[in-house]
């Protein structure tokens, strides 16, 4: 997978895409990540890529040419090797960004992400882009720390870069619940025992445990998850169980 950032701060990128599962995805060939400043490509003798807006008000615009011209020049060195691929656009009128978002741009050869700054755009530049993102319902400086949110979180589900893709599988909502509590050696902490099912060896009463704990946690902490997850007819029959113990006068 190939991804492009175009910011006009590409130093935050290095400390942090450099690191950890995202640095060693790319130090083992699984991601290309290049980070353009698109100052670079402005007209302008005074290096602006901003300007007011037209017919007035509060704030600057990011301009169309440089990240027009920024993205020419990608579409330039990659045309050989990667399709144009998706091209998001931080904006906090965007789509929500969550995991079924992460698994879609994961399936993807080409990603490029489009960091604003100022007030925010002209509106010519959506003319780039396939989508829209936002990482909720508020408003941040600029559009670098919600691209490295978006490429850390895809980036996972990039195949090979974990090896076993069952572990970002389990992770919260991938199946649209919270995960089960988990637990390592030393088996008794300060008096705190991990549950004797775990370390039973049965595996099958594991696999209630945790559909039981993943279910109940969910439940305790983000209900409204409930509301779309698609959920199989035994853990419809534990959901129901959970319900009645925290109110028994629920209908079961």
């Amino acid at each position: 997978m190939r991804i492009d950032i175009l910011s006009l701060f590409p130093d935050m990128f290095d400390a942090t895409l450099g690191q950890s599962i995202v640095g060693r995805a790319q130090d083992d060939g699984f991601v290309d990540i290049k980070v353009t400043d698109f100052r670079q490509y402005t007209t302008d003798k005074h290096r602006h890529v901003d300007d007011t807006p037209f017919g007035g008000g509060a704030g600057m615009l990011l301009q169309a040419q440089p990240i027009f011209d920024a993205m020419d020049a990608i579409e330039q060195e990659t045309k050989d090797t990667y399709p144009k691929g998706r091209v998001i656009l931080m904006d906090p009128a965007g789509r929500r960004f969550d995991q079924d978002f992460a698994m879609e741009l994961a399936q993807e050869e080409h990603l490029t992400f489009i960091c604003g700054h100022y007030e925010g755009y002209d509106e010519r530049i959506r003319q780039l882009v396939t989508d829209e993102a936002s990482l909720g319902d508020y408003v941040l400086t600029g559009g670098e720390l919600a691209a490295m949110v978006m490429v850390d979180a895809t980036v996972r589900f990039v195949p090979g870069v974990l090896g076993n893709m069952s572990s970002p599988m389990g992770d919260s909502f991938s199946n649209g619940l919270l995960e089960y509590p988990q637990y390592t050696r030393p088996a008794d902490f300060r008096g705190m025992k991990v549950p004797e099912v775990l370390t039973s060896g049965n595996h099958e009463k594991i696999r209630e445990w945790r559909m039981r704990e993943s279910l109940k946690r969910t439940l305790e902490r983000r209900p409204d998850l409930l509301k779309n997850a698609k959920l199989s007819r035994e853990q419809q029959i534990i959901l129901q169980d959970l319900k009645f113990d925290l109110d028994p006068d629920a209908p079961k």
